[in-house]
Order: structure tokens, then C-alpha cells, then sequence
């Protein structure tokens, strides 16, 4: 079998045991390439809609899940690098948070700024709570400027909570879960509360279906799916990743067979069966595993998958995603499209604008801003931590 050949016990220790900032896992960089194309699929199938047999139409309106892809990703990675530095101080808490923010604010500040600036779209109405990503809390604003930018501020929040979660997550499972209940009731509570003393006109943290769909307070489950891995390989728990076998097959075979089951629960072809409570059950508590899975195989085994993903062309490709996710649509998409619009919507030319924006603009300003924040010369970071 192609999945069955591993990597020695050995060689994971070996990888595993150095410095997690300098631990490149060439397979989750590529990783993020099938995520941001998920989410690219997801949002051009009105497109395709009528010209696609049922089942597979079925299949793609759950292609959202490249959302909860990034999300476990980036639960993984910032604990795996970020276990217990930033807590032990003011001053690496500081330098935690603008690492983070150099990170994923640049590139899209850049984006929204043109935005506004540009006539036929923004026409000059520029709106502060976009470049904090404020706007993002209400169900009414959450889609204005770069619509995509509420993940945005799905990441930053996880980013701020990161070092408070994963010091509960030290101390006690039970800790980090109660905390999150909390904060999921809490976001519940201070929409309803708003509802009935205004009636809550911007809908911040309203319906709870916003709050579940589209806040870290729901979204938490697969932040935490990705911070129980990051632990257990932190603690070299080896022995309760190798009960899996092939990791990497089950992984992939879970995401898809629990994508298609959710779209079992679509009432129709114009929506997403995570309208029910039944998918969202299944996007929310089943689907991380599979990622969970999926990742660990591709960090613990040698397969033909592992090695596409951490081939060059994936890896150049997994670290341009993030520009990737915020072109795809919204307003550049919709420029480029004015200018030239391809049979497969722009999907290879936007990942050539991607790559471009990665090399000269994202990785240059972020190397630049984190020598000046670390004063460290190198970028390796940006290869571990690479975020939304």
C-alpha cells in the first residue's frame, strides 16, 4: 500500500526534538494549497452549478471546509511554536502579538486601502473597524471591504487567546474546555442581551448561527483539534498517534466522507448542509479528527501525498495561500476579471498574482518587520507560523 511506508521512529524523534521555531514541515505549508483551492472551488460553484451531476454538486457546497482546514493548521502551528514563551512576560507577550500582526495585517491593509481608494468600489468611504478587523464581530458588517477578512478576524482572535489557552491547556484539559464554553455562551449572551435592549441594530455577536459560523467563539472546536495535536507531539506522545495506523489515509478519507454526509443535510442545491444542526454537528466535532489524522500523517508518514505536498512547486504555492485567500474573490478577483476572465475563473492566473504578491510584498515586508522586531536575520518563522 502506497499510505503504509513510515518514517522511523528514530527519524520523528529526531524532527520532533529540535527547536520549534526551526521545525519546517514542508507537507502543512503545502497543506494549505488544498485549502485555499477548497475555498476557491467553494465560492466560484454557482458558476459550474448547472453543468455538474447532483452528487458531485453535493460534494462541492461543503468545499467551505478549507475554512476549518486553515483554522486546526493554524491551532497546530501556534501551539507547537508558541506552547509557553509569550506568558512569560509582558515583553514576549508584546512581541508574540506584533509578530502575529506583521504577519497577516500588511498584505491586506495594502488590499483594503486600495479598495477604498479606487472609484468604481470603496469610493473613498474608508470604515476603520475593517483595518481592525471590528467589523468582523457583526453579522451585518462582517462581509464589508475584503469580504473574506471575517476569518481574519476568526485567526487574530485565536492569536490574542493562543498563549492564555495554551497555558490552560498545561495545566488541564477540563480548563481550556470550560474556558471555551465560557467564551461560546459568553459571545451568545452579550448578542441576545444587545437584541432585547435595542434590538441589536448591527448584530454584533447575533444570530447564534453568526456566532457559530463565523467567530472563534464557534470556530474554537477546530482551533483546539490542532492545539491537542501540537501537545501530544510536543510531548512526544507518539504512542497515542501510532494507535492510528496509516494516519494519512484515514485522515483524508474522513475529511471526505464527512464532507459528503454534511451535504446529505442540504434542503437544496443554493445551500450548505452545515444549515442544520446536524451538518454543523458533524463540521464542528467529526471533521477535526480527520484533519487532526490528516496532519499527523503527512508529518509522521512517508506517502506519495506527503511528498507532493512538500514537493517545491506546493511549498512556493502553500506559502503564497495566504495572498491566494485574499484575491480569490472580493475586490481584486473582480478587477482582474474585468481585465481578462479565463474558463477556469482566473483559479492558475490568480495563483501567478499570488506567488508574485508573496515574493515581492509579503515576504520581504515581513522579514523586514520581523528583523526589527527580534532582531533575528532570518525568516524561518514565517515557513512554521504561516497563519490564515
Amino acid at each position: 500500500m502506497i499510505f503504509r511506508k513510515q518514517i522511523t521512529r528514530q527519524s520523528i524523534l529526531s524532527t520532533l526534538m529540535t527547536s520549534p521555531k526551526n521545525t519546517y514541515f514542508n507537507s502543512l505549508t503545502g497543506f494549505r494549497f488544498l485549502a485555499a483551492s477548497l475555498v476557491f472551488i467553494f465560492h466560484n460553484r454557482k458558476y459550474w452549478r448547472h453543468d455538474m451531476h447532483p452528487e458531485l454538486l453535493r460534494f462541492i457546497n461543503e468545499f467551505h471546509i478549507g475554512v476549518a482546514l486553515f483554522f486546526v493548521l493554524s491551532g497546530f502551528l501556534i501551539t507547537y511554536s508558541y506552547f509557553d514563551e509569550p506568558l512569560q512576560s509582558v515583553k514576549n507577550y508584546s512581541r508574540y502579538m506584533l509578530l502575529r500582526i506583521v504577519r497577516i495585517m500588511p498584505v491586506y491593509w495594502i488590499i483594503l486601502t486600495a479598495f477604498y481608494l479606487d472609484p468604481a468600489y470603496g469610493k473613498y468611504h474608508f470604515r476603520f473597524d475593517t483595518y481592525t478587523l471590528v467589523h468582523a464581530f457583526s453579522n451585518k458588517t462582517n462581509l464589508y471591504g475584503i469580504a473574506q477578512a471575517w476569518s481574519l478576524n476568526v485567526e487574530m482572535t485565536f492569536y490574542l487567546l493562543a498563549p492564555l489557552l495554551c497555558f490552560a491547556l498545561r495545566k488541564n484539559l477540563m480548563y481550556i474546555l470550560i474556558g471555551l464554553a465560557f467564551l461560546f455562551g459568553g459571545s451568545v449572551m452579550v448578542g441576545q442581551l444587545w437584541h432585547q435592549l435595542n434590538g441589536n441594530p448591527t448584530q454584533y455577536f447575533y444570530p447564534i448561527e453568526f456566532v457559530v459560523n463565523s467567530t472563534f467563539a464557534g470556530r474554537s472546536v477546530q482551533f483546539l483539534a490542532g492545539m491537542l495535536l501540537a501537545q501530544l507531539l510536543r510531548n512526544n506522545r507518539h504512542d497515542l498517534l501510532n494507535r492510528f495506523t496509516q494516519k494519512t489515509l484515514s485522515g483524508f478519507v474522513l475529511i471526505i466522507v464527512t464532507t459528503y454526509v454534511i451535504g446529505l443535510f442540504q434542503k437544496n442545491i443554493y445551500v450548505c448542509g452545515t444549515d442544520t444542526a446536524a451538518g454543523m454537528l458533524l463540521h464542528t466535532f467529526i471533521l477535526p479528527i480527520g484533519i487532526v489524522l490528516a496532519i499527523a500523517g503527512l508529518m509522521t508518514e512517508k506517502t506519495w501525498l506527503q511528498r507532493i505536498f512538500a514537493s517545491r512547486l506546493f511549498v512556493l504555492l502553500g506559502n503564497a495561500s495566504f495572498a491566494f485567500y485574499l484575491v480569490h474573490i472580493s475586490y481584486v478577483n473582480l478587477k482582474i476579471c474585468k481585465l481578462i476572465l479565463l474558463p477556469d475563473r482566473n483559479f492558475i492566473l490568480l495563483w501567478v498574482v499570488s506567488v508574485l504578491i508573496y515574493l515581492l510584498i509579503e515576504k520581504p515586508v515581513y522579514d523586514r518587520l520581523r528583523r526589527w522586531i527580534t532582531g533575528k536575520p532570518n525568516s524561518a518563522l514565517l515557513n512554521l507560523v504561516s497563519g490564515q
